[in-house]
């Protein structure tokens, strides 16, 4: 019977040769050296050390952050880690996020077509809602096409990797969203950042790149800050620099402009100056996703070229049937705009009477700055204290010492509700003796 080399016993002697030389070549691989502490390991920085530094580098500035946990919400009421406390800090605008005509029609979807779509969209996952939502978007906007993508953060890096190279440039505000950022750096391109709504800043930058094939993207409406972008200066700017001008309107649609068309439809600007601008499903209408609508040829190789959008399932159907149905509400309820506005002017009116810093800002988001983020820590559990949830807003989200307090407005809170939380914010300035006393002019 035939044995193996290196097996005890009497084995032949060339199979103990065999297993001599194999033994010996063994002892000289990397990992036998490795184990025998003749080579030393690469000495590299250990990133559980790095992350723990960091963790500690943070509650060094008061800057950790935590989830909170909501267990139940009725209304812009909910408990919070077992506390009922009135939002003011999300982005359902227009309190559409628990309308049972939008609910109802996820639970129909749902009980139709399951929980997920099963593909991604150019293989097997594209649904008829899917469709439908994107004409219906379209269609609300005046604009040739429209795109579903899974979120408003997918949906800015597949259009700045589907249409910029690392020779191009994208030219943006200093204070875009970070999904705008983050979507530049990823894509490769060059990233160049002009002062806050300085549509001469960003001329500056395009002619500093004149060869380059460039995008200028900006928020909307800045999302802490509760601003509009001068569109139709950086409108102007682009046409002279033959720049592509893109729009991420996640917290102007819905609110702003004719029939909620969002912040181009308020600037009187369509497709001709701004070819593409994205839609949150998430905020006003109360869902969750993101479109991206805009010039037909523009959409279409998006839709064959965007990573974002190639490789990742498409979103469940139910989803978009619940989309669709609280877009036909926005355009449909004009009172919930209406409603929300009266609040943002009731809000602003009393804070300035009450002698609170308020940031000039006309959209429902309202902050109120407290300096560092100690005090915006501090203003937020007073706030909890009165029953009301409102995050305070640190760096990095927001720069180095304009932490703050982001008030958000609902066209589902009452006028008490506002009132309540002006004198709660005014209890809290005086409790504290905090750095916003004096009341910055809208």
């Amino acid at each position: 019977m035939p044995r193996t080399p290196g097996a005890c016993s009497s084995a032949p002697r060339g199979a103990w040769a065999w297993r001599s030389t194999a033994w010996s070549h063994c002892r000289r691989s990397p990992w036998a050296r490795w184990r025998s502490g003749r080579v030393m390991a690469p000495d590299r920085p250990d990133l559980r050390e790095r992350a723990r530094q960091a963790r500690e580098a943070r509650d060094a500035v008061h800057g950790r952050r935590r989830r909170r946990v909501v267990t139940r919400r009725d209304g812009m009421r909910c408990e919070v880690d077992g506390r009922w406390l009135l939002n003011v800090c999300g982005n359902d605008y227009l309190g559409l996020s628990q309308h049972f005509a939008v609910s109802g029609a996820l639970q129909d979807a749902a009980a139709t077509d399951g929980v997920g779509s099963g593909g991604s969209h150019l293989v097997s996952g594209h649904h008829a809602r899917h469709a439908a939502l994107e004409r219906e978007i379209a269609d609300w906007l005046q604009l040739p096409a429209a795109l579903l993508l899974g979120s408003g953060f997918a949906a800015n890096l597949a259009v700045l990797q589907a249409l910029l190279g690392d020779e191009d440039v994208c030219v943006q505000d200093r204070l875009n969203h970070a999904s705008l950022i983050d979507a530049a750096r990823l894509a490769g391109c060059r990233l160049r950042r002009y002062p806050h709504a300085d549509a001469q800043g960003a001329l500056r930058q395009l002619r500093s790149l004149p060869g380059s094939a460039a995008v200028v993207a900006t928020d909307g409406v800045f999302s802490m800050d509760g601003d509009v972008a001068p569109l139709r200066e950086l409108a102007v700017v682009a046409r002279v620099q033959h720049a592509l001008l893109y729009v991420d309107d996640a917290h102007g649609i819905g609110v702003l402009g004719p029939d909620g068309r969002g912040s181009v439809a308020e600037a009187r600007l369509d497709v001709g100056a701004v070819p593409l601008q994205l839609v949150t499903l998430g905020k006003a209408l109360g869902g969750y996703g993101a479109v991206l609508a805009g010039d037909a040829d523009l959409v279409a190789h998006l839709a064959e070229t965007a990573r974002p959008y190639l490789y990742t399932t498409a979103l469940p159907p139910a989803q978009a049937a619940a989309s669709l149905a609280a877009v036909r509400l926005a355009r449909l309820e004009h009172w919930r705009r209406e409603r929300l506005m009266a609040l943002v002017q009731r809000f602003r009116t009393r804070a300035r009477a009450a002698g609170l810093d308020l940031m000039p800002s006309e959209t429902p988001i309202q902050p109120l700055r407290c300096g560092d983020n100690a005090n915006a820590l501090a203003w937020s559990a007073a706030l909890e204290a009165a029953g009301f949830w409102v995050a305070a807003i640190r760096p990095p989200t927001v720069p180095e010492g304009q932490a703050r307090l982001r008030i958000t407005l609902s066209a589902a809170h009452a006028d008490a509700d506002v009132d309540a939380l002006v004198d709660a914010l005014a209890r809290a300035r005086d409790t504290l003796g905090a750095e916003s006393a004096v009341a910055t002019p809208a």
